[in-house]
């Protein structure tokens, strides 16, 4: 079947197919990705056989890009060798090779999505059946604490799959409450970092670079060797923009953080006057759209946000969850303010608040949930569900956080399960684009022809262990290509503004080429 596929796709090009077309040659930037993970792979060979295994010194573990917290590794990490970035940019390379035979060769069909309530609903159950069993006690009892995030972005990521594997964006009420989830991640992620600002203060370039190499290395890497424009793995595009803009915003003078605030409470009044100025900003671009679009149709800005030479789906990302940062930003700040004050009883088995205030939110909460969902199944289009969106996701949430966190003994469990792929998170939202998903997400990738049940088996399973895999190899290269020195730092940072400079014009040139031989 694969080499009928490789031979026939580009000449029957069946009806239910969604890959069957003639694609274009590699383009420069391919090949030059091809020599650098081939050159890697060489070194790395001619370093094993030289036997160089001298270690590098150990550099703390990265931090979690969307919670903005520290890891803590329960062994200490070892340390990495000198053939460690050239093993693990080879693994890359031959990761990458997968990923372009699913989704850039004539090699695997591709079939067709198609809705039905049971396609969605029946894994939902199972996964949540599976997410219950696998429950175990937490370390900690604090609101939101790690294994709680881990929990909350594993389960979301794994309802954002199905809804992407089922094709269940046809049905409004679905798609509605997906659009929840996004803005629960960019919540999390304005949570995550004001919290770190907040009470570490730390607004050194190696911590933003580190955030931004994690964040954007998959990406940058795939835009490469899939030729895909970087706006179109939207998420990261959006988070590594709020990031920068939550960064900017602690950063600028006067820096405000927990200690500094603990001497005066009109440290407080300002830190709420930058969340105000923020949400200012953030409202003056929402109704000033020429504005918004003359700004980033600047090049090079426009390489980075521009899809189809438009920055229209840009705009449309961004308007949609334009709120949920700084909703996550204000939320951490009350909650941060209230356990300093004692206002909050986080003691394993209490309820947050007393009795007769706890049933009262949870109350609240509950109809919170219901009164969404039922005015989410009345909408008429999604155009106008979107329109509302932006000004009541953020109730779904902390109607949610109130939920899962007001109970004493709901804090005290979590499940590893899901908190097992929420440390995977961001891989498996980027990687299902090629290799579980295909033809750039309009079709389900068919490893195994003729069984679906077994082809999306074995298909998953490669596509979880890869995304792990990825994972692990960005934090090894994320320890190596951002020192702690500042010298070294500010070197590498311009090597890289010089390298991304360079590819900006190498694929302006090579689109002025397409365009004149048009």
């Amino acid at each position: 079947m694969v080499l009928m596929n490789a031979v026939c796709n580009k000449v029957l090009r069946p009806t239910d197919g969604s890959c069957c077309q003639s694609l274009p040659a590699p383009s420069l930037l391919q090949k030059l990705m091809a020599c650098v993970f081939l050159g890697s792979a060489l070194v790395f060979l001619v370093l094993h056989a030289l036997g160089h295994n001298r270690p590098w010194k150990s550099r703390p573990t990265p931090p979690d890009v969307e919670s903005g917290e520290e890891k803590k590794p329960a062994t200490a990490a070892s340390p990495l060798n000198h053939k460690a970035p050239f093993q693990a940019l080879s693994k890359m390379g031959l990761i990458m090779v997968y990923f372009y035979l699913c989704d850039r060769a004539n090699v695997f069909m591709k079939e067709q999505k198609f809705y039905t309530h049971s396609t969605f609903f029946i894994p939902l159950i199972y996964m949540f059946v599976l997410g219950i069993f696998y429950s175990e006690n937490s370390k900690e009892t604090k609101l939101l604490n790690r294994e709680q995030t881990d929990e909350w972005k594993g389960w979301m990521q794994l309802v954002i799959l199905i809804y992407h594997i089922s094709g269940a964006s046809v049905f409004i009420p679905v798609y509605m409450h997906v659009r929840v989830l996004v803005a629960a991640y960019l919540f999390q992620t304005g949570y995550g970092h004001f919290s770190f600002f907040w009470l570490k203060g730390d607004f050194g370039l190696y911590r933003v670079c580190q955030v931004l190499f994690r964040l954007n290395f998959l990406v940058v890497v795939l835009c490469l060797v899939m030729d895909r424009p970087y706006q179109f793995y939207y998420f990261v595009p959006l988070v590594t923009f709020w990031f920068v803009v939550i960064y900017a915003t602690m950063a600028m003078w006067p820096q405000i953080r927990q200690k500094k605030a603990n001497g005066s409470g009109m440290w407080h009044v300002g830190i709420l006057g930058k969340l105000l100025g923020l949400l200012l900003f953030i409202c003056f671009f929402a109704y000033s759209q020429g504005l918004f679009e003359n700004i980033f149709s600047v090049w090079p800005i426009s390489k980075l946000f521009e899809l189809n030479g438009s920055i229209h789906e840009w705009w449309f990302r961004w308007k949609l969850d334009r709120f949920a940062i700084i909703h996550g930003m204000l939320f951490a700040f009350v909650y941060l303010v209230l356990q300093k004050c004692q206002g909050l009883s986080e003691e394993k088995g209490e309820p947050l608040f007393s009795t007769r205030i706890s049933n009262i939110l949870l109350l609240i909460s509950v109809v919170s949930f219901m009164t969404y969902s039922i005015w989410a199944s009345s909408c008429k289009n999604k155009t106008e569900c979107n329109e509302l969106h932006p000004y009541i996701s953020g109730l779904q949430i902390l109607a949610f956080i109130l939920i899962r966190n007001i109970p004493g003994y709901s804090r005290s469990l979590y499940s590893s399960f899901f908190a097992w792929f929420g440390k995977i998170s961001l891989e498996l939202f980027i990687c299902q684009y090629h290799i579980w998903l295909a033809a750039d997400t309009k079709g389900i990738l068919v490893l195994i022809p003729g069984n679906p049940l077994l082809n999306i088996i074995i298909s998953t399973f490669i596509f979880v262990c890869v995304a792990h895999e990825i994972s692990v190899i960005t934090n090894d290269l994320a320890q190596v290509a951002i020192p702690k020195d500042g010298g070294a730092l500010l070197r590498r940072l311009l090597v890289a503004g010089v390298f991304t400079l360079g590819l900006l014009l190498v694929s302006r040139s090579a689109e002025g080429i397409q365009g004149g031989g048009h």
